[in-house]
């Protein structure tokens, strides 16, 4: 079992809300999670026929069992206990009595929020971050790690990335996701998904997303919103802040796992990722990856996004952090090149200039494939293994 470092935070909710909520895409590992968590716990699984059958035709029998609390997995297949949930957790609001975990945020999400509002506490489990996924496998080659992708299955029982993709691929892009949208055009949808793949780390246009497949960009943003919403994609938001100059206002996407990216652009390899002519952009998107996850891993919103203005200066990825901005710019380059902190520059000075300008500034870093921490004028040069180092979430938060 991989220890997650989300623990700590989902034990410190169970001091405080009766229920605790995890959710995140299949195979993140929640349920093993859980259980490592509560192991006196008694679990339930309500893919299991009959316990789901149970749960449906006698949700109050049911919850009765299991007035001690539980582990409930996989609570999305039967929604509408919830609502008898709330009356139970009403009565004996005892923090911890129950855990749900659900892989699709698309059935789940309304839920949750309607029904158990103010008594959950909310956790996202996404696939492994760096430093996870080295505890069980060290890695060196930068093109591996973004190659490989964060799954747990794909580093603990050490099957191929390849392999292990191609099928999840198939059970829940094309069975989970599809379900939930009733898509009729399940070719349109599987190219839709591939095609979505070609566009991240980029700015999106969803007119063009959805002329690829022959689909209307209203359809196209359904989708994407889907897709987004059941963990496959995150999207930033241009950042909004007065920096005193007009900005590029689309929204760029990114796959959280770049494994599967890679699976959906046909990439066999890391030679062949490291030969792609979308690496740059592959690694970009594994840097907001690790980014959210380091997040969610605090039980933190993640306000994630990107800034760019219409000459083409850009910083990758800004995370408003509240009291400060941290600049974030992803270069595949092994060797550290003054240019690589032009757009960390001319951010930091435009946000000196804002009114009002964050109250304690910018914080820079660089993020590239070297293996050299540097402290520039600029900002910190981080090698991409120590990515976790770039203070994502602010100390206390």
């Amino acid at each position: 079992m991989i220890p997650r470092r989300i623990q700590p935070t989902l034990l410190d909710l169970a001091r405080t809300f009766p229920v605790i909520t995890v959710t995140g895409p299949r195979q993140s590992g929640k349920t093993t999670l859980c259980r490592m968590a509560f192991p006196h716990k008694r679990y339930v699984s309500l893919e299991d026929p009959d316990d789901r059958r149970f749960a449906m035709a006698d949700p109050r029998g049911f919850l009765r069992d299991l007035r001690d609390g539980a582990v409930l997995d996989e609570v999305q297949r039967t929604p509408e206990l919830l609502s008898y949930l709330q009356g139970m957790v009403d009565e004996d609001p005892s923090p911890g009595r129950f855990v749900l975990t659900g892989s699709s945020n698309l059935a789940l999400g309304s839920g949750v929020t309607q029904t158990l509002a103010g008594r959950t506490g909310l956790l996202e489990l996404l696939p492994l971050d760096v430093d996870e996924r080295c505890e069980l496998a060290p890695v060196d080659d930068p093109w591996q790690a973004v190659w490989e992708g964060g799954y747990p299955a794909i580093h603990d029982r050490r099957v191929p990335a390849d392999r292990w993709l191609g099928a999840y691929a198939s059970t829940y892009v094309e069975r989970d996701v599809r379900q939930v949208l009733a898509v009729g055009d399940l070719v349109a949808f599987q190219s839709f998904v591939e095609l979505a793949a070609t566009w991240t780390g980029n700015l999106v246009n969803l007119s063009a997303l959805g002329a690829g497949v022959g689909v209307s960009h209203v359809t196209a943003r359904s989708w994407l919103s889907a897709l987004e919403a059941s963990y496959l994609v995150h999207r930033t938001t241009p950042l909004l802040r007065n920096l005193g100059k007009r900005v590029v206002k689309a929204p760029k996407i990114h796959f959280l796992d770049t494994g599967l990216a890679c699976w959906l652009l046909g990439i066999r390899s890391p030679d062949e990722l490291r030969r792609h002519p979308l690496r740059g952009a592959l690694l970009e998107s594994w840097v907001v990856s690790e980014a959210r996850k380091a997040l969610a891993n605090r039980g933190v919103r993640a306000h994630l996004h990107h800034w760019r203005d219409p000459r083409g200066r850009e910083v990758d990825l800004v995370v408003d952090r509240g009291q400060d901005l941290l600049a974030v710019e992803v270069k595949a380059g092994e060797t550290l090149h003054p240019s690589f902190f032009d757009g960390l520059e001319r951010f930091a000075a435009l946000a000196r200039e804002a009114v009002p300008p964050p109250p304690d500034g910018v914080r820079a870093v660089l993020i590239y494939t070297g293996d050299r921490r540097q402290a520039r004028s600029a900002g910190l040069a981080l090698p991409w293994r120590e990515v976790q180092a770039a203070g994502f979430a602010r100390e206390g938060a």
